[in-house]
């Protein structure tokens, strides 16, 4: 009977824990400001003892969850009224590199070696303190880079180029399961797909690991049962 009580009052505290994290926000951990991220450890930590001790009553952890909530969303709606408690909460983003300078102040402020930041450039594709022009550590702990213009990447506009139009991929196919609503959006029907299916050698969509449509062509494999084959077919049936 203990067993089935403890079953029941974790599956009551997970979909309150869920719903609470769901409410507060769609953003991933490492995107978090500090106030958040403590929001989420505390609320994980309250679900956990009522969670496993059947002795403690479970309002012990619904009332304290439900309080950490409510508090978060008074001062989310705080930091959208008023800039300053923004501030004081979130703290303000600091300029690391300006002009290509490091800014030893910023470092210090930040807590900041510069092995820290160039371990953030590297994760952001750049290697060399003088191929930036500008650096900004986020409120979250991200590192936003600006390249010094040699170093950008070449756009159609500078180029002063027409662009192809792009439309993001559509994920048409998956583990042998049509998504017909993906298919329509992309502009294709079932019938269609079907007609496409001999280029990957296979009779039946169900066959299919994945298939999606990007832009032109169409990406097919198949299941490792039936191959494996990947197969790129463009739009009009060439491959």
């Amino acid at each position: 009977m203990d067993m089935f009580i403890l079953f029941i009052r974790t599956i009551l505290l997970y979909i309150l824990v869920f719903a609470v994290l769901r409410l507060t926000g769609k953003r991933q951990l490492s995107d978090l400001q500090p106030f958040d991220l403590i929001i989420t450890l505390l609320v994980a930590d309250l679900a956990a003892v009522p969670a496993s001790d059947t002795g403690v009553p479970l309002s012990y952890g619904i009332v304290p969850i439900l309080t950490l909530f409510l508090l978060q969303q008074l001062v989310a709606f705080l930091s959208m009224k008023w800039e300053g408690f923004r501030y004081a909460v979130c703290g303000r983003p600091l300029l690391m590199i300006a002009k290509g300078v490091v800014q030893e102040k910023s470092l210090r402020d930040a807590r900041y070696t510069l092995n820290d930041l160039m371990e953030q450039l590297r994760s952001s594709g750049t290697f060399y303190v003088a191929d930036v022009e500008y650096a900004i550590l986020e409120t979250n702990g991200q590192l936003s880079v600006l390249l010094k213009g040699p170093e950008q990447q070449v756009t159609y506009r500078a180029l002063n180029l027409e662009s192809s139009k792009v439309k993001p991929p559509y994920m048409v196919v998956q583990d042998g399961k049509v998504h017909k609503e993906a298919l329509k959006q992309a502009g294709y029907d079932l019938k269609w797909l079907r007609s496409k299916l001999p280029a990957a050698g296979i009779k039946d969509e169900k066959q299919l690991l994945f298939a999606f449509v990007s832009e032109s062509t169409l990406h097919m494999q198949a299941k490792q049962r039936w191959g494996g084959k990947m197969v790129f077919v463009d739009t009009e049936g060439k491959k």
